[in-house]
């Protein structure tokens, strides 16, 4: 079947790379791995000309890396020609210990939260410069979010971003504090003096918390969860209504299960350790 035409804008398509040649020595995986690159929350089906166009690349080698990748299952095709993220991919995905370890320590802990709030109860890694969503629970009448399990979070202006970001080594903080802060919907820029108090904040109390106003007023409580070096390892947070239960109210219930999480992942606070040699005694 006919591939449809595109229908992007020119900001958005960017010209395709006719007869251009891959830079010399790139290595196939790397080639590959940039037509799989391309794929976004808003760009979850895209025709073969797109895909090259993405990532600049030549048609006939994007054909040609694109039908070992259906072959492996890293691509679906549809019907109508586009292509799809394939299924193979979720399950390589799903045995990263960063994601799935984490999450099936924690997911009995999120779903007692849950319970007992009844909106939104995130889990997140970071990777790199933003955060990645590894699971969320939410309810029907839950208010509007705009993150996905999946998705990728920004540091500075999101709660779990916040304890991410707070839990980082010294040279990771000041790289992302000297950059310009990003304009993100609903939430005012974070200059860098504030995002200086507000991770020190942070990591004195253990909790970060965000208003925001878009995609709906709400508000972000979230804690760290540690491993058993002491490691800062995911972020947890509970996303509900602004103005319908206090922060300071919400603080504890985030803290406690963070720290049960933190407990199943090895880790020990130095009172846990004084209370078994105690016991021990």
């Amino acid at each position: 079947m006919t591939a449809p035409a595109d229908t992007h804008s020119p900001a958005e398509n960017p010209p395709a790379a006719r007869g251009k040649r891959p830079k010399q020595g790139e290595p196939v995986i790397d080639r590959a791995l940039s037509l799989l690159a391309v794929f976004t929350d808003r760009r979850r089906a895209l025709t073969l000309s797109e895909m090259a166009r993405f990532a600049q690349m030549p048609a006939p080698t994007a054909l040609r890396l694109i039908a070992r990748l259906v072959a492996w299952g890293a691509l679906e095709r549809l019907d109508d020609g586009r292509y799809v993220v394939g299924v193979r991919l979720w399950e390589i995905a799903s045995l990263s210990p960063r994601g799935h370890g984490i999450r099936e320590i924690a997911l009995p802990y999120l779903e007692d939260l849950f319970e007992v709030t009844r909106h939104h109860v995130l889990l997140a890694v970071r990777d790199k410069d933003q955060a990645v969503l590894i699971e969320r629970l939410s309810s029907k009448q839950a208010t509007e979010v705009a993150y996905r399990v999946g998705g990728r979070l920004p540091l500075r202006s999101t709660a779990v971003g916040l304890v991410l970001m707070a839990g980082a080594d010294a040279a990771f903080q000041e790289k992302i504090l000297k950059e310009p802060a990003e304009t993100e919907p609903g939430v005012a820029p974070m200059p860098e003096g504030q995002l200086r108090r507000t991770l020190s904040d942070v990591h004195r109390t253990g909790i970060a918390m965000i208003r925001r106003s878009a995609p709906s007023l709400t508000v972000s409580v979230a804690a760290p969860v540690f491993d058993a070096q002491g490691t800062v390892v995911a972020a947890l947070s509970i996303v509900v209504p602004d103005g319908t239960t206090p922060p300071n109210v919400l603080a504890p219930a985030v803290m406690a299960t963070a720290r049960a999480v933190s407990r199943n992942l090895g880790y020990r606070t130095a009172l846990a350790e004084d209370v078994r040699t105690l016991s021990d005694g």
